[in-house]
């Protein structure tokens, strides 16, 4: 499967705003922190170091 394919679909909202909630309140650098945890965690998730590499690219591109 392909990064493209890998859609939350109608999903996709509901996880922005969860995202947006988790960083409500936070300094600058908390949030940062919270950030660098939360890819961390999704890079565990996802296991495959080849998958991570097209998603940071897709990210870069942004």
């Amino acid at each position: 499967m392909s990064v493209q394919e890998m859609g939350l679909g109608a999903r996709g909202d509901e996880f922005y705003e969860a995202l947006m909630a988790v960083h409500d309140g936070l300094e600058e650098p908390e949030s940062h922190a919270l950030n660098a945890r939360i890819v961390l965690i999704l890079a565990n998730r996802i296991g495959d170091v080849d998958t991570l590499k097209d998603l940071l690219t897709v990210a870069a591109d942004g």
